[in-house]
């Protein structure tokens, strides 16, 4: 399959562009923000076949301390992080000066794109993000003309798989919280990220688990019994990686 991803096809392709042709995001630097391991390692998969370097902040205070330091061609920012909305630092780079290139929203939740958008995000990618194409269109068609790549490409049909201990790491990390949560927003929290990881990891039925004790959570019922079973779920899938 073949796309265009600029206006002219007779301009000619910056000579970096020519001799990597299957690494187009080469040169570029990505921020992801993103609080869980699973899958910021899939985003790190994506940019090392694309050609991108990449670095990454679990938090909003991490990414300052990031941005304080350098500018990123690319940010890709999670929606749901332990210490506030993505879309608060989505909004507070697009009207920066000058402003990060490219800005894009991720989320397991598909229904948040019109947030990140709103916000100021140049485009949205919904997890589980593995595909390669789908990856490098989304910061190739929202980069500016003068760092886009002119002509036709191939589009690489690459499915990257993360490796599970990302996964077991996410895990580890709701047990921890659930075993010692002070407080209901603390489940709040981690129920959001754990149906973010368990979309990632294509386990739809913790997923529904851990969003239904979102739901609960927001509409005030008792969560014992959600707790309950969402801890043991979660020793199971522990157990499950930890032989793998």
């Amino acid at each position: 399959m073949l796309t265009k991803t600029g206006p002219s096809a007779d301009k000619p392709l910056p000579q970096w562009r020519l001799s990597l042709p299957n690494r187009p995001l080469t040169g570029l630097t990505v921020l992801v923000i993103e609080d869980s391991r699973f899958a910021s390692e899939a985003v790190r998969l994506l940019c090392l076949k694309s050609g991108a370097r990449i670095r990454r902040a679990d938090c909003l205070r991490s990414a300052a301390r990031h941005l304080r330091t350098y500018r990123p061609a690319v940010l890709i920012v999670d929606l749901g992080l332990p210490d506030g909305d993505g879309t608060t630092l989505i909004a507070e780079l697009h009207g920066a000066e000058p402003r990060v290139p490219v800005i894009l929203g991720m989320s397991g939740n598909p229904d948040l794109a019109s947030e990140a958008l709103k916000a100021g995000a140049d485009g949205f990618l919904a997890k589980p993000v593995e595909s390669l194409a789908v990856f490098q269109q989304a910061i190739l068609s929202a980069l500016p003309p003068e760092g886009a790549a002119w002509g036709l490409r191939v589009l690489p049909d690459d499915v990257i798989q993360p490796d599970q201990s990302g996964l077991r790491d996410d895990l580890t990390h709701v047990a921890e919280v659930l075993s010692s949560a002070q407080d209901t927003t603390e489940i709040d929290y981690i129920a959001r990220f754990l149906a973010g990881v368990a979309r990632s990891a294509h386990d739809p039925v913790l997923e529904a688990a851990a969003t239904a004790l979102a739901r609960d959570y927001q509409a005030g019922y008792a969560l014992a019994t959600d707790l309950a079973r969402i801890s043991g779920m979660v020793q199971d899938r522990l157990s499950r990686v930890a032989e793998m």
